[in-house]
């Protein structure tokens, strides 16, 4: 065993010295952040309905069509695929972060030719070297561990925010479908509604030319043709954008491909309530996102504190020397070592460093003080988050409940519109009323039956609101969850 010299002993038991004299600094944990969290929703809550949505909440609108959209933008989706790839770089930045921890390890060779001359004879002497080291600079701070423990929960972070995306995907792409058809079915009313005016300016044409109506109706009539006509273009061009839309989700070109569903009739309204607003903390992957940032921020803090206290570094090379090659640590050469013993040697070199910066400007206080207020900027997010997730699943619930009791209404009103536009229309053959009450019928049924598909329309949309509100099923890990 080779004992290493008397000054490398000396120095070492220094730098043992001044370990024990420097305590890192006390670092306080983290104060949980508190949040006031109500003990009930504001909005009521179906007695009937099914606590918190399943992870394949879409397929509750039994709509296969849709089922199959929604698999292929969670497949597909660019948005997706690139939170997808911002989680293999927060996994590599986790793994340059932990290579800090191990030591490096250099290889090197060099060779050389010496030569000289003398009463005209000439020697020459070729020599191989073989150099090695290992230094490692130990993390008696935890700046290393500190790093390490910020950059996995970034990457949790990103984990969650992919999480994020998928559900917001989810719902576009639902919302999209919906208005497909939507706007395809008030094409169809609007359809409809011109071919019964249209039907009626007939009547009202041979009436005119036998002299039982005025002229007066039947240019009342054209013009209400004229601007039921005018709508169609608007709706389609809105029916062609909200397709659009939905291609694009699904990281589709439009030209070819295809819906074909052309109404919102048959599809269910799923029911669902959304459980004791505590437990949305753990449902929601933003809030989990903003968590696993305030974490990462509580790990540079540490690690910005860990800068003041001094570096310590230990290194250590050697090798083997003998006559035929000669080994060369860190440059210098052991050929002369060699020749002198005759045989074989060993060359090493052991080495210990402290480094402690006294003045760098103010540069680690500037950082320590970034990290300090980036942590406090994402405590504001973490709450506004939460915040902004009660709001949500608020909003969503009141606006579930309203648009039923609406929807109730309007189809009460067109059943009842239907009814006298039907009754006005065969009075007004008879004579019995004029044209100006025929065309308010005709008007008031229309409007109501477009009313109604908006209001279906918001409807679906709004309980998709509440499914994303609610995290859309997704359940945080226990191993995942940040500290």
């Amino acid at each position: 065993m080779i004992r290493p010299p008397h000054r490398l002993r000396t120095f070492t038991g220094f730098a043992a010295l001044v370990l024990a004299g420097c305590a890192a600094p006390s670092v306080p944990s983290p104060n949980p952040v508190m949040v006031e969290l109500p003990s009930m929703w504001a909005e009521g809550i179906s007695p009937n309905s099914e606590v918190w949505p399943d992870t394949s909440w879409w397929q509750q609108f039994q709509s296969p069509e849709l089922n199959a959209l929604v698999t292929e933008s969670r497949a597909r989706n660019f948005d997706l695929v690139a939170a997808t790839a911002r989680i293999t770089q927060a996994e590599a930045q986790t793994n340059i972060a932990r290579a800090a921890r191990f030591p490096s390890v250099s290889v090197g060779a060099a060779g050389q030719n010496q030569g000289a001359l003398a009463s005209g004879a000439a020697a020459s002497n070729l020599l191989f070297g073989v150099s090695g080291q290992v230094a490692y600079e130990a993390d008696f701070w935890g700046v290393a561990r500190n790093n390490i423990r910020a950059a996995q929960s970034l990457l949790q972070s990103t984990q969650f925010a992919r999480e994020t995306v998928a559900l917001t995907i989810t719902a576009e792409t639902a919302n999209s479908f919906f208005e497909v058809l939507a706007f395809r079915e008030r094409l169809a009313i609007a359809s409809r509604n011109l071919e019964t005016a249209t039907r009626i300016v007939e009547a009202i044409r041979r009436l005119t030319e036998n002299g039982l109506s005025s002229p007066l109706d039947l240019a009342q009539q054209e013009v209400l043709i004229a601007g039921q006509a005018a709508a169609i273009p608007a709706l389609q061009q809105q029916e062609r954008e909200a397709f659009y839309r939905l291609a694009v989700l699904l990281g589709r070109a439009p030209a070819g491909f295809s819906v074909n569903a052309e109404s919102l009739s048959g599809l269910p309204y799923p029911a669902v309530s959304p459980g004791l607003p505590s437990e949305l903390l753990l449902r929601r992957p933003d809030i989990a996102q903003a968590e696993a940032n305030l974490a990462a921020a509580d790990a540079n803090i540490e690690a910005a504190r860990g800068a003041f206290l001094p570096k310590i570094a230990l290194t250590g090379s050697g090798g083997l020397v003998t006559g035929a090659i000669s080994v060369v640590t860190d440059g210098f050469i052991g050929g002369d070592v060699a020749a002198a013993s005759g045989g074989t040697g060993l060359v090493y070199a052991l080495g210990a460093s402290l480094l402690q910066t006294i003045f760098d400007g103010g540069r680690r206080q500037g950082q320590l003080q970034l990290a300090q207020a980036q942590q406090q900027e994402l405590v504001a997010d973490y709450r506004k988050a939460v915040f902004k997730s009660f709001g949500e699943v608020e909003t969503a619930i009141n606006q579930v409940s309203r648009l039923a009791e609406r929807e109730r209404l309007k189809t009460e009103q067109v059943t009842k519109a239907t009814t006298v536009f039907d009754i006005s229309n065969v009075q007004y053959r008879e004579g019995l009323i004029g044209l100006l009450a025929l065309l308010q019928a005709q008007q008031t049924l229309f409007t109501a039956q477009d009313e109604l598909v908006e209001l279906r329309l918001a409807r679906l949309q709004a309980i998709t609101s509440l499914y994303r509100a609610l995290g859309g099923g997704w359940v945080r890990n226990p191993e995942t969850t940040a500290p």
